[in-house]
């Protein structure tokens, strides 16, 4: 049974409702156990076998030789499609998103305006009473009112930086002055956004393999949102079962236990248990001060990369085609490799980098970051899952003074700076009042605005980099993630100019060599960018 939502009222004519998550099966396999164990036979078989075909005999041993040997590519074909409705934010980033295994569209807070304070609410437990809710429910409906503030104070400014790009004028034809106010509406719902807490619901369609969906259950507790994770992941779980009981119902796989996971027991052997908040705090404020000195002011600063990264390459794509270094010195065989009007592979917007022979040279040079970026910026940084990075348990970083990002349309307008300043301190203020009341950290921290910084260290091979220079270089790219990008960019170019010259937007990749220049189409960002790349500032 689907509950409808509840609804408390707020002030500021706001009203928080409490998201009720719903989890669908949209698709999935016919029989995803028996198709595991026929494929398993199938390995030692003349002949491809069927899941018809399997005995009770078969499922039973040949299921416990497979999945507790650690076999587990036969429960890898199965695939499951879900649709999760009124998830958290928080538990999305912490869990959904951290591994690399999975597929989702979601929905956008970048260009979908939220009209409803519409957010997960943690169900009562010790500390989080009546009381404690009282105070959760305000802060989000507060944290929604800045919101449509924000909205309404950035629309003016986007439009004016628009229509300076697009050269609007009064004598401009109305569908181009009307695709303007479009574009500013989205670019200032993008920015307000910031200020929404991270228990905001979202929604979205989300693909997994069978084998996948087992160590998701048996890790629920390896995350920020623990108990929202075990109520998710249960769903999703349940949903399978009534499809097809065995292929769950036929092994041991019970989540772990906190007391059993190193991040956890790591903490207590020291005497810092994620619910010791004050001594936690100083910690991770020592942490975030070590952490920016590091970064010196920039975004991304790079800290460790192959050293003979260039020739590396090279050498590799002489080794795909049987080519001597007389034959092929490093420099044609990079210009060979990068160079667009030599290799049609970087005019591919299908990504067959790991497809294609001598593309998955560049997979042999690796490169390091250091970087710090919001929370909503790195929920879409982290959906580059080919590039992984070592991302925060927020409980035992969470610091008690606020510690956020600014965008910069608001930087430049000062109204809005001074609205979104406050914003920054009610929701810390509001954290801390929960965790000073004796609330779980989890929970509290659900408070945390969009804004909220993310430290993580970040690495990629030069293939997989490639691809998110190549698109995150866009002006169309979020704005910290194009200013990391960016800053990576500089800085490989500057430690190798023989691969950096070949590294910018596709615009710039493009240009003079295929057609269309710009492969956005009507989403053009109106900037000739090829033009001035890298020299070249974003406005907006």
């Amino acid at each position: 049974m689907v509950l409808h939502p509840m609804i408390s009222p707020q002030p500021d004519s706001v009203q928080f409702v409490a998201a009720v998550p719903r989890i669908t099966l949209r698709n999935h396999f016919a029989h995803p156990y028996d198709s595991a164990i026929a494929a398993a036979r199938t390995c030692y078989a003349p002949r491809i076998i069927g899941p018809e075909e399997i005995t009770d005999k078969q499922r039973l041993q040949i299921g416990a030789a497979t999945f507790y040997a650690g076999h587990h590519t036969v429960y890898q074909h199965a695939h499951f499609e879900f649709g999760l409705e009124n998830v958290s934010r928080q538990f999305v980033w912490s869990f959904l998103h951290a591994h690399p295994f999975y597929n989702s569209e979601q929905q956008s807070q970048r260009y979908v305006r939220l009209g409803r304070a519409l957010a997960y609410l943690p169900p009562e437990t010790p500390g989080f009473g009546a009381a404690e809710r009282a105070i959760y429910e305000r802060a989000v409906a507060r944290a929604w009112s800045y919101y449509r503030e924000l909205t309404a104070l950035l629309e003016e400014d986007s439009r004016r930086i628009l229509s300076d790009i697009w050269h609007i004028s009064p004598m401009s034809h109305p569908k181009r002055a009307q695709k303007v106010d479009r574009q500013a509406e989205k670019r200032a719902i993008e920015v307000a956004r910031y200020v929404l807490p991270v228990a905001a619901a979202t929604t979205m369609v989300h693909t997994l393999s069978g084998i996948v969906l087992h160590r998701l259950w048996r890790m629920v507790e390896a995350s920020d949102t623990p108990a929202e994770a075990r109520a998710v992941i249960g769903e999703m779980v349940a949903r399978v079962r009534e499809i097809d009981p065995q292929f769950f119902d036929r092994f041991d796989n019970a989540p772990m236990e906190p007391e059993e996971m190193p991040e956890w027991s790591h903490l207590a052997g020291s005497g810092e248990l994620p619910g010791a908040a004050s001594a936690r705090m100083r910690d991770a404020e020592a942490f975030a001060r070590e952490f920016d000195a590091r970064l010196g002011g920039r975004v991304s600063v790079l800290t460790d990369f192959s050293p003979q990264a260039p020739h590396v390459v090279a050498e590799a794509y002489r080794a795909v085609l049987g080519l001597t270094e007389s034959a092929c010195p490093d420099a044609e065989a990079l210009d060979r490799l990068l160079n667009p009007a030599r290799n049609a592979y970087r005019l591919e917007t299908l990504d067959v980098g790991v497809h294609a022979p001598i593309m998955r040279a560049l997979q042999h040079a690796h490169f390091t970051f250091a970087k710090k970026i919001s929370h909503t910026a790195d929920s879409q940084d982290q959906r580059h899952r080919m590039v992984p990075g070592s991302r925060p348990l927020l409980v035992v970083t969470d610091t008690r003074a606020p510690d956020y990002l600014t965008p910069m349309l608001i930087a430049g307008n000062a109204r809005a700076r001074e609205v979104y300043e406050r914003a920054m301190a009610d929701a810390w203020a509001a954290k801390n009042e929960l965790l000073d009341r004796g609330v779980p950290r989890e929970i509290a921290l659900y408070l945390l605005p969009n804004a909220k910084a993310i430290r993580l260290v970040e690495s990629g091979s030069l293939l997989h980099l490639l691809h998110k220079w190549t698109m995150r270089t866009c002006f169309n790219a979020q704005e910290e993630i194009y200013q990391a990008s960016m800053e990576e960019v500089e800085q490989v170019r500057t430690a190798f100019p023989a691969l950096g010259r070949y590294l910018g937007p596709p615009c710039y990749i493009r240009a003079g060599i295929a057609s269309p220049i710009c492969t956005e189409g009507s989403h053009f960002c109106g900037v000739k960018v090829w033009q001035q790349f890298p020299k070249i500032d974003r406005r907006i």
